[in-house]
């Protein structure tokens, strides 16, 4: 009969690796994506819902806070605005071709009553314009950044010459260099 249990540990597997623990399953690409695909939905929908504003009432957000922050914000008082007559200068030459540039420019001012005051020193604001513009290369005028000096030195100068005067901004409504 010892070919009786011979043959019993044959069929049985088991029998032979009795103090081997049984093989661990990996986890497979297949149940790394069931796993992980309805979390990432669940962080979209999440997402969606937060921006269009659904989850604010359980968030503890209300609207009464967003009517308070637009009451905050005041309008700017709006200025006057005060047209000079147009400039047309020569730019200084880089080359043998003239270069012009004409202007057209708005001050904008506190009160009405500044619009006379600047009326009396127009020409000496004109002539502060006419020896500074005059000296610009057409580099100088490239850009946004140029622009921008522009305007400064423009405010600089025209403030400097009407000084008891408030001048707020310069403006540009109309500029060509040709």
């Amino acid at each position: 009969m010892p070919s009786d249990t011979t043959a019993d540990a044959e069929l049985d597997p088991a029998a032979e690796g009795e103090g081997e623990s049984p093989p661990k399953k990996k986890f497979s690409g297949k149940m790394i994506v069931l796993i992980a695909a309805p979390i990432l939905l669940l962080l979209i929908v999440g997402a969606v819902l937060y921006f269009l504003g659904v989850l604010d009432p359980l968030l503890g957000k209300t609207e009464e806070m967003g009517e308070e922050e637009e009451m905050v914000v005041e309008p700017l008082p709006v200025g006057h605005f005060h047209d000079l007559p147009n400039l047309i200068v020569n730019l200084r030459e880089t080359g043998r071709k003239p270069t012009f540039l004409k202007l057209a420019i708005s001050l904008e001012l506190n009160t009405p009553e500044d619009v006379a005051a600047i009326d009396q020193v127009m020409p000496r604001i004109i002539d502060n314009f006419q020896i500074y513009l005059r000296e610009l290369r057409i580099d100088d005028l490239r850009g946004s950044q140029g622009l921008h000096r522009l305007r400064e030195e423009l405010l600089r100068r025209v403030t400097v010459a009407a000084r008891p005067i408030e001048v707020r901004d310069v403006l540009f409504r109309e500029m060509l260099v040709q």
